[in-house]
């Protein structure tokens, strides 16, 4: 890896083009470095990943509308389209649409990888624009499976990277800020675009994609699902210009006008962001995580910690055993999911599946209840509204930890941590104290994921909305990625059983 230091430059500084973070951005893009076999198998396991929580989303509203805004959008006349999840291979449209409707069933149920270091990132949102744009010109271009691979490689790369180094929501900016460069990165290495193009693409997408926190905040709304798609949107949108010749805002990051200076640490902020060196692995997918849960990742270690204390501990089960419950966890568990936001909708059992996905005390609550977690059932508005669960759920509080903090933001593997310690205090005075590091899911977990894992995960979410022979099919096909040729490239998607989609009402609107 190589440090690149990244500071605001007044405009009479006249910094160097090659100076530039969006250059060296475009730099690691067009780098023709191999990938490595674990890095290819990852991918592999993150397709299927993002098309089992694409499958399970189908029919929720909104991936309707979005699926429904993209079949206005038929097929451009520069190839040969993009598919939808749920669609027929043939039905095809824009891939700018393609990857709007595909990011926003990827993204509804929360579902899909991970990683988070000083920013937060789902960087499984790279994988439906990507895919988007290598059908779309798979034929003209000749793209095939292994090209998709190293593009794919390239978003993750990018993401991660960008994560680990510089904070947006610090500054209450909203983390999709680092997936549109990281999109059109992914892009430029799938069609072997050159530095200059990577780099105008890079800086249009990155100024079209910054936006704040309220999505995430309070009364999340469905545009918590919309947000990702909408950077993968802005970034096919952005190298389509670039690729015609047009220009972005420069220096788009070190600018005196630019996004350090006015969105994050101000004029005098400054940052050490490590990219790939030349001609080295791009390895960054293998540093993140998948969910086994629909939640937060925060909450996948909580959620098997409640587990393993509802098999283990019957009498916290007993109505009114427990007289309060304290979660002592990281910083941003504490104040993004947890009490510690001063968010009463985190409290509320009529708030939005969105809103108590991000609700600590929530989650907890019903995974000691129930010893189990499903991405529908545990967020009904009846299990929600149960008595007993509203009554425990209002003794859960949480409280940061230096340690857990400190851990949580760890650059070393073996020990960063997204769990806690969580105190019990039951109503006879007797106290029950447990801790959990990481989910049973992570590489480090008690279960980790591989890829017999993420096919169980497909399968089981993909069976109600999908055929058997639907599903065999594309296992197959997904397996056989570096295979694939161009003409394979347009079935990397999922097909729902006969009349599903046609069943469900359709939104209208302006298109």
């Amino acid at each position: 890896m190589q440090l690149h230091h990244v500071r605001v430059h007044k405009s009479d500084e006249n910094l160097a083009r090659e100076d530039q973070l969006a250059w060296k951005i475009a730099e690691v893009a067009a780098d023709p470095a191999l990938v490595s076999e674990d890095v290819t198998e990852m991918v592999i396991n993150r397709v299927i990943d993002n098309a089992s929580v694409a499958a399970a989303s189908l029919t929720r509203r909104p991936v309707i509308a979005a699926r429904s805004q993209a079949l206005a959008h038929p097929r451009s006349n520069g190839g040969d389209g993009s598919t939808v999840f749920g669609l027929a291979p043939a039905r095809r449209v824009s891939p700018e649409w393609a990857a709007w409707a595909n990011g926003v069933a990827v993204r509804e149920l929360d579902y899909h990888d991970t990683f988070l270091a000083a920013e937060y990132s789902h960087p499984g949102d790279n994988i439906p624009p990507i895919v988007a744009v290598a059908q779309h010109l798979a034929t003209s271009r000749g793209l095939t499976g292994s090209a998709l691979i190293r593009g794919i490689a390239t978003g993750y790369e990018i993401q991660i990277d960008l994560v680990k180094s510089i904070s947006l929501h610090a500054h209450k900016i909203d983390h999709v800020a680092h997936l549109g460069p990281s999109v059109a990165a992914g892009i430029g290495t799938l069609l072997g675009l050159d530095k200059e193009t990577i780099f105008q693409a890079v800086g249009q997408a990155l100024h079209t994609t910054t936006a704040t926190r309220q999505s995430r905040k309070g009364e999340i709304s469905s545009w918590k699902a919309h947000a990702p798609a909408f950077a993968g949107k802005m970034a096919v949108e952005a190298v389509d210009r670039a690729l015609r010749g047009e220009t972005s805002p420069t220096p788009i990051y070190e600018g005196e006008d630019g996004v350090i200076a006015w969105l994050l640490d101000g004029p005098d902020g400054s940052y050490d962001v490590s990219l790939p060196a030349a001609g080295s692995a791009k390895r960054a997918i293998l540093d993140s995580y998948t969910k086994e849960h629909s939640a937060e990742y925060q909450a996948q270690a909580w959620i098997d910690l409640a587990r393993k204390l509802h098999n283990e501990h019957p009498e916290l089960l007993v109505a009114g055993a427990i007289k309060s419950v304290r979660l002592h966890t990281s910083h941003h568990t504490h104040y993004v999911i947890g009490s510690g936001a001063n968010d009463p909708q985190k409290y509320d059992p009529t708030a939005s599946r969105e809103t108590l996905d991000h609700s600590i005390p929530y989650i907890f609550t019903v995974a000691l209840q129930d010893g189990s977690w499903n991405h529908v059932d545990s967020y009904s508005p009846e299990r929600a509204g149960r008595p007993d669960t509203i009554a425990l759920w209002n003794t859960v509080t949480t409280t940061e930890d230096q340690e857990w903090t400190r851990r949580y933001h760890s650059l070393d593997p073996a020990e960063k941590a997204f769990g806690g310690r969580v105190e019990i205090e039951l109503a006879d005075g007797t106290r029950l104290v447990d801790e959990i590091a990481v989910a049973d899911a992570h590489p480090l977990g008690a279960r980790p994921f591989a890829r017999a894992e993420y096919i169980t995960k497909f399968r089981t979410l993909a069976a109600p909305v999908m055929e058997e022979s639907e599903i065999e099919r594309f296992l197959a096909l997904a397996q056989r990625l570096p295979e694939l040729t161009a003409a394979d490239l347009g079935g990397l998607t999922i097909v729902a059983k006969p009349g599903l989609l046609e069943s469900i009402a359709t939104p209208n609107g302006i298109f």
